[in-house]
């Protein structure tokens, strides 16, 4: 027992030693090589990438001496060998945890570009919405509303990486793709048997949104799978066997990033965001040859020093103004114009630090895929002090020959913009609790009432989390609908000035709720012609369900109910016609494939995915 106990206390000395060496070593690492490498040693302006390098058995000798015509200089004579060996311990301290994968049997997978352009979708679901559109309408019409009834769980695959799943599963000839965390399952679709399973640990020390390692899904093209990991890293995988093919870190430079996103395929491009606007990161949208994994683009979301939008950024504030893009967007192949939404400004509550409008936080961005450049934008909420991210799916949709773009907005307002060129058609409240504007003018522009965040407290409405979300909206051509999940809330917003620190978050203070009992989420149905409400079927519960919509040409619309249940509804009227209680909570969004001729509807709950299908 007391050897036992001896080698305890010696165990926990070393943890604490070791720990000790390696904040020394980020220490030394900050204040010496930061400059060229950047704070996370993934590189910078003057240093490449070396977070991958604490292996090398020359790196001491590197450090000691440097590197000559490299611009690497010696440390030699200011660091002792304790201090060196303190930064090598740092830099291992960033590298990955385990990465393995578990194969249990092959997949013949290949998707091809003109699957990703394939409008409706039927059997296969190929991304995260279904299509480029962003409709998440499955043209499957199996399930009916006469025969809904009789839909019943198929199977269930439990996750042991995550127990609060966000992802929507990816299919492809009868494989499907989930995430949980960091890891990758490749199952069977018809039975929910896993094929293989991609594992990589989760990164430890992240803040806010990427703490939780959240993962909302894989892209596929061609014989490769394409995730985001909770630290920023774009992985890509053989989508056979599950190995990993190439691994690039693409936010560097603040350790306030992460990413909760998943990627968007567009031709021979990867487009990734990020997250970290409420944490003082510098937002941008970037593109990597789905190849080699070479970065080809990145458009800034916060302009620099000069830039168009600048005003609003003094001094170095647009290297923290937030703008961040931790939701895939969608594509018009025929323009060839991608569209991508971007959040709050930072700090979120305190607009003196970032005058102006803010550009381009709370907006939607219209990107040339090919070469990343501007050439357009919609803000829906100029100098934003509400935490009005705009991050809702930019619903592509052809009505009475106009291109349009469709958001039911975080700030309250259902929004139509022509999408060629993103002028503003118009805007109706579609909750009562608002009262940070009260209309939008003929330009597009709300029109405040001066609500803002106070030491004292101010009562805000929509409240902090939306009167929406990300949670997945859906459009039915077949009844011309558009259909998305409210909540009518208001939050006590309170306002304490921050200043930036690398490592917290960067709210300038926060909100509390406002004791309602009334409050409750409701599904809505909006023609996307006119604007105009065609019904509403509120949700049992109390409003904490973030689950999504999709709907199909069986003439229903599938959601997650507020009580721990997967629903669905007659997508002509909102009558419910069946429930299934799942017993966990909802943060995913529904989608329909088909195997062998017969139609199934899946959903993340909880840490499970469901599959149903009629008898």
């Amino acid at each position: 027992m007391r050897l036992r106990i001896s080698f305890l206390l010696l165990t926990v000395a070393s943890a604490m030693l070791n720990a000790q060496t390696v904040a020394d070593g980020q220490q030394l690492f900050k204040n010496l090589c930061s400059t060229c490498h950047g704070l996370d040693a993934h590189g910078g302006e003057h240093g490449p990438n070396i977070s991958n390098l604490s292996g090398r058995e020359d790196l001491a000798a590197i450090i000691k001496v440097g590197v000559s015509g490299k611009g690497m200089p010696a440390f030699g004579n200011s660091l002792n060998g304790g201090q060196i060996r303190s930064i090598i311990q740092y830099l291992r301290s960033l590298e990955p945890g385990e990465v393995k994968t578990t194969q249990v049997a092959d997949v013949s997978v290949n998707v091809k570009p003109a699957d990703l352009l394939a409008t409706p979708i039927g059997a296969n679901w190929v991304s995260y919405n279904g299509d480029y559109t962003g409709r998440r309408y499955s043209s499957l019409s199996e399930i009916t509303p006469e025969n809904v009834h009789a839909l019943r769980a198929q199977w269930v695959f439990h996750s042991t990486s995550s127990n609060l799943l966000e992802c929507t599963p990816v299919v492809v000839d009868g494989t499907m793709f989930v995430t949980a965390a960091n890891d990758v399952f490749a199952l069977d679709a018809k039975s929910g048997r896993r094929r293989w399973h991609y594992h990589r640990s989760i990164t430890e020390g992240l803040i806010d949104d990427a703490s939780s390692h959240h993962n909302r899904g894989v892209a596929v093209l061609g014989e490769r799978l394409y995730i985001e990991t909770d630290n920023a890293h774009l992985i890509c995988l053989n989508v056979h066997n599950g190995t990993q093919i190439w691994d690039v870190p693409y936010a560097t430079g603040n350790k306030n990033y992460g990413a909760t996103s998943v990627p968007l395929i567009v031709k021979d491009k990867v487009l990734v965001g990020t997250s970290g606007g409420d944490d003082g990161v510098r937002g941008f949208v970037a593109a990597f040859d789905a190849a080699t994994g070479k970065e080809c683009w990145r458009f800034w979301t916060i302009p620099g020093p000069g830039e168009h939008g600048s005003e609003s950024w003094p001094g170095d504030a647009y290297l923290r103004g937030g703008a961040t893009t931790w939701m895939p967007g969608t594509y018009d192949p025929e323009l060839n114009t991608i569209y991508w939404g971007t959040s709050n400004p930072a700090p979120d509550f305190d607009g003196a630090p970032r005058p102006g409008d803010d550009l381009y936080t709370d907006c939607v961005l219209a990107l040339d895929p090919d070469t990343g450049k501007l050439k357009w934008h919609f803000q829906f909420t100029p100098h934003d002090l509400y935490d009005y991210d705009a991050v809702e799916t930019p619903v592509l949709v052809d009505r009475d020959g106009r291109k349009l773009l469709v958001e039911a907005n975080r700030n309250g307002f259902l929004y139509l913009l022509d999408r060629t060129d993103g002028r503003f058609f118009q805007a109706v409240p579609f909750v009562k609790k608002l009262n940070w504007a009260s209309a939008i003018d003929k330009n597009g522009r709300p029109v405040r009432t001066g609500l803002q965040p106070s030491k004292e407290g101010t009562i805000v409405c929509p409240d902090m989390t939306g009167a929406t979300n990300w949670f997945s909206p859906s459009y039915n051509p077949n009844t011309g609908l558009f259909y998305f999940i409210a909540l009518d809330s208001c939050h006590n917003y309170f306002l304490e000035p921050q200043k930036f620190t690398e490592g917290r978050e960067y709210y300038a203070t926060g909100v509390k709720s406002v004791p309602d009992p009334t409050r409750q989420k409701i599904l809505l149905a909006y023609d996307a012609a006119t604007a105009a409400l065609s019904w509403s079927y509120k949700l049992e519960g109390d409003g904490e369900s973030w689950a999504g919509t999709m709907s199909t040409a069986g003439g229903l619309v599938f959601l997650g109910s507020d009580m721990e249940g997967f629903e669905a509804v007659d997508a002509k009227t909102g009558k419910p016609l069946w429930q299934f209680g799942t017993g966990q909570g909802i943060h995913a969004s529904p989608m329909s494939y088909a195997v062998d001729g017969k139609q199934y509807v899946a959903i993340a709950t909880g840490s499970d995915i469901f599959s149903f299908g009629l008898p």
